[in-house]
């Protein structure tokens, strides 16, 4: 469900916003707290005809890498260390069973909540864990720019353990996200080991959680 909410708008996809409703409300892994920002998501989801929600879509998240949804750009930026990341990322997948059809990158977020979907909740979250400082640096970029889209990345948050972003430090203006772009274009934006974000536990069979 998260990576069908975060994924270029389609007919079908638009089409389930009633059943994905009923999964919010329904679903142990969502907190109470955060349902009312994904369910407000899916209500903005649906409206308007499928050519507005495509723009938005792509008015929101190819603004640059701080609204970047490849996990990797956010670590590597172009280098060839992102390569090597998405490599073993690539491996991981086929090691548990999944080939990726289409030309979506392994590093790709609703390729990954897809992923994270078919394993067991413990192993989703340990990976979620491990990429938490990226959710919430497109978390804090999504609410200044008010969008709607950031419950999904602070509801994945609280799944992953740690504390949503507060709403309340993050200027809600258009200076923000450019002043994030640029952040991003002059310095790395994480210290420590860039790596932790590209190791993933070893893979386990398991069932399907809320991710997809």
């Amino acid at each position: 469900m998260f990576s069908a909410l975060l994924s270029y708008p389609t007919s079908e996809m638009r089409a389930a916003l009633d059943e994905m409703a009923g999964l919010i409300e329904r679903s142990p892994l969502i907190a109470p707290a955060e349902r009312p920002g994904l369910l407000a998501l899916i209500a903005s989801l649906g409206e308007g005809d499928l050519l507005d929600a495509e723009e938005r879509y792509c008015e929101l998240f190819d603004r640059g890498r701080a609204l970047s949804l490849h996990l990797f750009e956010h670590l590597h930026g172009e280098s060839r260390d992102r390569g090597t990341a998405m490599v073993e990322l690539k491996q991981l997948y086929r090691a548990a069973g999944f080939d990726l059809v289409g030309n979506e990158l392994p590093d790709y977020l609703p390729v990954v909540l897809e992923y994270l979907s078919c394993r067991e909740l413990p192993e989703a979250r340990d990976m979620l864990v491990d990429c938490a400082h990226i959710l919430q640096v497109i978390a804090r970029a999504l609410i200044a720019r008010q969008s709607n889209y950031a419950a999904v990345l602070q509801a994945l948050l609280v799944i992953a353990g740690e504390q949503p972003v507060d709403v309340a430090k993050v200027p809600p203006a258009k200076e923000r996200i450019e002043d994030l772009d640029r952040a991003w274009r002059e310095e790395p934006a994480f210290g420590g080991d860039p790596q932790a974000a590209a190791r993933a536990p070893a893979p386990a069979r398991g069932g399907r959680h809320a991710m997809e």
